[in-house]
Parts: C-alpha cells; sequence; structure tokens
C-alpha cells in the first residue's frame, strides 16, 4: 500500500481496451502502484459489426477506480491528473448534451467498407484510390482511409447512410478518448494525435495542425460535426465535479487530453528517441517508432501520423489481430466449456499455453498458423481475408498447433516488420515488447528468432498504456521532460535471436506469405461474394 503522507504525486491512468479498461495510480515518475480491470461487452453484428455501449465504458471505469482506491489509498489532493488513453479509430456519435446517441462503433468494424470504397475510388485507381485523392491525404495527412472501412471515415459514412436519424442529429463525432474527456470535462475536443484518424487534417506542421476545407470535402463531412482541436499532451482543464464524485478524486484533480492507445504504448515502451522500435503485442499487434519526419507508404498501409509526445511523429502499421489469436485458441478450441475448462482456470490458461507452445520445437512440425482472423490492415488492406491452420497431418499434436499460433503471429508481424524498416531506410534492432502478449518468455523469443532481432521485454508489458498515459501526464504538468521517460521504463528481460533456427523460419516465412498471394482470392469469393464477414 502506498504511503499516505510523504509529498509523492499521482496520476489515475485509464486505458481503455476493447476487452475492458485498466485503471493504474502510478506515480509521476512512472511507479505502478497498483491496477484494476474491470472487463467490459463487444457486440460482434452481422455484416462486419462491432460495437460497445459507452455507459459500459463508464461503469467499468467507475468500478475500477473506486476499487483501485480502496486497496491504495493515498489523499485525494496527491492525484494531480487523471489521463486516458483508449482504442482507436472508433466512432461516438453524441448530441449536444453530450449523451452518446448509438453505441459506439469501434475499430474492428467494417460496415462502411462499401461506402468507404466508393468515397476513395474513382475511374482510374492505384490499389483501389483515385490518384488525385490518394496523393491529397498523402500530401497533407500521411496516410489515407482504410478500403475495409474499419476507420472513423467509414464509420461515419455507414451511420450517415444507414442511420441517418443518428448522423443528423448527431452534434459531434467523437473518438472513444475524446469521449471519455468529454465525460471527465464536459468538453467537445480532440488533440493533434487523436484527431488522426479522421484523414481531416493537414499534419505537414507537426506543431501546428488544423482541419483541412479541401481534406474535409474529400470525406464529405461538415467541420461542424468534427471536435475543436488542442495541442497533443495539453491540459483541458479541471475535472467536473460530478466526474469526481463518481471516481472519487478531488474537484481539483487536472484532465490532460490522453493520447490513443497506439500512442501511450510507444511511450509506455519507453522507446521515445528516434527510431527506438517497440513491439505491441495485445488484441492487436504493430511495430511502431518517433520519426522526426512525415512519410507514407500507402501500398502497405504504414505512414505517419503525429504522435503522443509533441513534435513528433509516430510511423508504422497496425496489424488486426496479435494477442486475439492466442484468446481465440483458448476460448474457441482448447477451453471450451468441457472438461479441460475446469482443469485448467481461465486466468492460468495463458501460463498454460506458455508451457504447451515451449513442448514443441521450432517450426511447430511444419504446422503454419495465419492469424487473420477479423481481415487484416497491413502491409496488406485486406477485410476478406481469414485465418486457419496449414500443413496439418496425423502426426501433428496440439503443442504444434499452440506454438504454430505463437509463431503465427510473429510471421505475420515480420511481414509488416520488413516494410516499417525499409519505410524508415535502416534496420531497426532492440526491440522493446510491451502489451499483454509480451509476458511470455516464450513468444518474445519466438520474435527474436523470426525476426533475427533482439527483443527487450518491457516490465510489467501489459501495463504499457497506463504507464504511458501515466507518463504523457507528468511531462504535460512538468514533473519531468518528455526526453527523461525512457528512464522510467525498466526492462524485464532481453532475447537474442538463436542462429540455429534462423534458416526455418526464413523458410516458413516465404511460405507464410505465399499462402496469402495463393488463397487471398479464394477468401475473396467465400467472404466478399457470399456476404459472410467477421
Amino acid at each position: 500500500m502506498a504511503s499516505a503522507d510523504t509529498g509523492t504525486k499521482y496520476v489515475l491512468a485509464v486505458d481503455l481496451g476493447t476487452s475492458g479498461p485498466k485503471v493504474g495510480l502510478v506515480t509521476t515518475d512512472g511507479e505502478i502502484i497498483g491496477h484494476e480491470f474491470e472487463p467490459t461487452a463487444l457486440l460482434l453484428l452481422p455484416g462486419g459489426g462491432a460495437e460497445q455501449d459507452p455507459d459500459d465504458w463508464w461503469r467499468a471505469i467507475c468500478q475500477a477506480a473506486h476499487r483501485l482506491l480502496s486497496r491504495h489509498p493515498v489523499p485525494a489532493e496527491s492525484i494531480v491528473a487523471v489521463n486516458c488513453t483508449a482504442q482507436w479509430g472508433g466512432t461516438v456519435a453524441v448530441g449536444r448534451d453530450g449523451r452518446h446517441l448509438m453505441n459506439a462503433v469501434i475499430w474492428l468494424d467494417a460496415r462502411g467498407a462499401r461506402y468507404a470504397q466508393r468515397l476513395v475510388g474513382g475511374l482510374v485507381t492505384i490499389s483501389g484510390y483515385e490518384p488525385l485523392k490518394l496523393a491529397q491525404w498523402i500530401r497533407l495527412v500521411g496516410l489515407v482511409p482504410v478500403r475495409s472501412g474499419k476507420d472513423p471515415v467509414g464509420h461515419i459514412l455507414f451511420i450517415r447512410h444507414e442511420r441517418p436519424d443518428i448522423y443528423h442529429e448527431t452534434y459531434k463525432f467523437l473518438e472513444p478518448l475524446d469521449y471519455l474527456n468529454l465525460r471527465l470535462t464536459g468538453c467537445f475536443s480532440a488533440s493533434h494525435d487523436s484527431i488522426g484518424s479522421h484523414f481531416a487534417t493537414d499534419n505537414r506542421k507537426v506543431a501546428d495542425i488544423r482541419y483541412h476545407e479541401g481534406l474535409l470535402r474529400l470525406i464529405d463531412l461538415p467541420r461542424d460535426k468534427l471536435p475543436d482541436l488542442l495541442p497533443t499532451a495539453s491540459v483541458l482543464g479541471q475535472i467536473t465535479p460530478v466526474a469526481a464524485a463518481e471516481l472519487g478524486l478531488s474537484e481539483r484533480t487536472q484532465v490532460v487530453t490522453g493520447t490513443p492507445d497506439l500512442h501511450s504504448a510507444a511511450i509506455g515502451s519507453g522507446a521515445v528517441r528516434d527510431y527506438e522500435p517497440h513491439l505491441y503485442l495485445g488484441t492487436s499487434a504493430w511495430v511502431l517508432c518517433h520519426v522526426p519526419f512525415k512519410k507514407t507508404d500507402p501500398l502497405h498501409a504504414i505512414g505517419t501520423l503525429p504522435a503522443g509526445i509533441p513534435g513528433r511523429y509516430l510511423a508504422g502499421g497496425v496489424q488486426e489481430t496479435g494477442g486475439a489469436c492466442l484468446t481465440f485458441l483458448r476460448d474457441k478450441l482448447l477451453y471450451v466449456d468441457d472438461e479441460l475448462a475446469t482443469a485448467a482456470p481461465a486466468e492460468k490458461t495463458y501460463t498454460v499455453l506458455d508451457r504447451v507452445a515451449g513442448h514443441a520445437q521450432a517450426g511447430s512440425g511444419g504446422v503454419i498458423f495465419t492469424p487473420w482472423l477479423y481481415g487484416e490492415r497491413t502491409p496488406v488492406d485486406d477485410s476478406t481475408v481469414r485465418g486457419g491452420f496449414h500443413n496439418l497431418s496425423l502426426t501433428t499434436e496440439r503443442s504444434h498447433l499452440v506454438r504454430a499460433v505463437f509463431e503465427g503471429v510473429a510471421l505475420n508481424t515480420r511481414w509488416g516488420f520488413q516494410y516499417v524498416e525499409r519505410f524508415m531506410n535502416r534496420r531497426l534492432d532492440g526491440i522493446n515488447a510491451v502489451g499483454g502478449g509480451a509476458r511470455s518468455a516464450v513468444w518474445c523469443q519466438i520474435i527474436a528468432d523470426v525476426f533475427d532481432r533482439t527483443v527487450r521485454q518491457v516490465q510489467e508489458p501489459q501495463l504499457c498504456n497506463v504507464r504511458g498515459a501515466a507518463l504523457q501526464a507528468a511531462a504535460a504538468l512538468g514533473y519531468l521532460p518528455f526526453s527523461d521517460i525512457g528512464a522510467h521504463v525498466p526492462i524485464a528481460a532481453t532475447y537474442r535471436p538463436d542462429p540455429a533456427v534462423r534458416h526455418l523460419y526464413d523458410e516458413l516465412f516465404r511460405e507464410f506469405v505465399n499462402l496469402y498471394r495463393q488463397n487471398r482470392g479464394i477468401y475473396a469469393r467465400l467472404n466478399r461474394v457470399s456476404g459472410r464477414r467477421p
């Protein structure tokens, strides 16, 4: 339990993930005193729909905060800030009274695909994009809306065409992060980093981000339906009395603008200097790093957007499923509601999966798992591709299947990573691993071997977003400079690639990519023509 009186200052950090929020009590120098998690429901709908109830988010945050502060009581006045990070690329339609008008449409939702494809296309296209539109987005924004509809452009188009009543009643379309800030302060706002997923801002001068009239016309969205913009990592103001009471905080607590999950993970990984890479293994997966320039690779969905650190860009690409593949393996294949479920309780199964994967040799007996369980974004934007186990035989053991999932995610991430390195025009090594999946020593070693790169496991990697949000707030309030953040993120272990398996993983990687190239037409026919979506 933290001391109740020493002058130590704290940040209440909220990390709203897809499965629910983690709420952490963190000192202003990055020490995590305690944290709590509260699950929220995910509603998957026909046609590629994925929604969540914003009231459920808030309920879960308040419950987690109360448990946390009851277990780690500190003087209310010592909690100097609350700062949020949240799943990025979602849409909450809110009315003038600040109430949401429908469930949040989250980053997994692909129902706007046909409208997004129509928006970005034309008579002549390059990879599905009309050249002049493509050039404008690349020049001004640094990235382009995805054709799968899985971003706010696709979400808003879906609402406009299929829920016109909601569209017309909407006062502002907000990111999940900015919706939480609305609940905390009553302010309809976004920050330079959170608004990036709307592809409506001129990002050429990272210190002067603003909406661009030409881009607003391009996405066919009135400026007045988007929130006003604030600088990255700025102070919104004090928490409202209502929110303070619901969370158990002082009314003098400051609220910082926060940052999306990609950005907070980059901060919480400690890889804050230019070209220092980090790998995130959560529900999704990505390799990103901070850079001093703006650049785009539209063919592989890699680009730069304003970072959660003022004056910097964040570069890389996001893949659709990472740790979600282990959840799928656990819940759908291994620990269903049968005798296995009672033999290994859910909270212990990831440790069990680690051990089982360790029983199989590198290469999983030739079995390859493709992790495209909800389509893919990087390095291919393909909403119809699907996952599976390949090259099964009668000699395949369960340990092969488990290890193949670990290896399949690593192979898929390597596929994107090779384009990130080309984008940076340099070899990226010393990769800081964060996210829940990075707790696995087996997985970290597999990634080091598949990538042929050194991997550094950050301490408490599953709390990287909590730590990142807290450190961003501490820097915003002047408790430490942004440049010192890396010194406040401890490394738990280092994994170096085993040269004995390099040839094997190089061969598996080539066949992994071939599986996509040879089968993408089949996936398209099965899932687009028939109307099946995840």
